[in-house]
């Protein structure tokens, strides 16, 4: 990675200073980073001369997005696998990727009733829907698939379990009691402290959910784009993402 920005400080010195050369990148952010991006996002716009625009989905839906030509400069997904397809298919920079936080799955509620007694016991109790990320689309809902599966619940909770495309939307799902429980991000928990109870999920039951970003090729030459994948691994952007819910690698 840091090859890889040498060689485009060294493109660019024709410019008086990278740094002060104004420029919009779009990124696209996996849904559960979302509050966490919104500070660093703004950090990084008072600091420096630089704009974003930042557009949230889930992993699966922003990768299709970027295969049909959506106009992203850079990819901050919940997985290691898409990146990795974007390097491989040619449509991002080799080299650029990189684990900027790993995610931290929880069982979370907002129903009194589950609230007094939460723990793991409770996703086999009375209740009519457990919550969870698509796991076709969002790397939590494979961590929550995997949760489920090492608790020996998977199959029979198939009646009882709603998807949400990415796990924001899972969030929301139990925040307005469409479903009693659901597995969703530590980073969805702590940006609304004053909601709910949760219970972390160990982290032998799940597949470490590494968040990778990439440089698009698009993003290339853009300062903007160039300049917050500096920001992204400094001190005080690792400061952010670790108070939001987050371990770094």
């Amino acid at each position: 990675m840091r090859g890889w920005l040498n060689c485009i400080f060294i493109a660019s010195s024709g410019l008086s200073s990278l740094a002060a050369y104004s420029d919009h990148a779009h990124i696209a952010v996996a849904s559960n980073f979302a509050l966490t991006m919104h500070r660093l996002e703004a950090v990084f716009e008072a600091e420096t001369p630089h704009e974003l625009t930042t557009v949230f989905g889930s992993t699966g839906q922003l990768y299709a997005q970027i295969l049909n030509k959506a106009p992203y400069h850079l990819f901050l997904a919940a997985d290691q696998k898409r990146p990795a397809q974007l390097l491989t298919n040619g449509s991002a920079v080799s080299g650029s990727q990189f684990t900027y936080a790993l995610g931290k799955l929880v069982l979370w509620t907002n129903e009194a009733a589950q609230e007094s007694n939460l723990n793991l016991n409770s996703i086999s109790g009375d209740y009519r829907h457990l919550a969870i990320a698509n796991p076709l689309l969002a790397p939590y809902g494979i961590a929550a698939k995997e949760t489920l599966l090492a608790l020996g619940q998977w199959n029979s909770l198939q009646s009882k379990i709603i998807f949400g495309q990415n796990v924001s939307q899972t969030y929301a799902m139990v925040s307005t009691r469409n479903a009693e429980i659901g597995l969703v991000a530590l980073s969805n928990v702590v940006a609304r402290p004053e909601n709910g109870t949760s219970v972390l999920i160990p982290k032998n039951y799940y597949s470490p959910i590494r968040q990778d970003v990439v440089v698009l090729k698009t993003g290339a030459s853009n300062p903007s784009a160039i300049e917050f994948i500096r920001f992204l691994q400094s001190p005080k952007a690792k400061d952010i993402i670790i108070e939001g819910g987050y371990e770094l690698p």
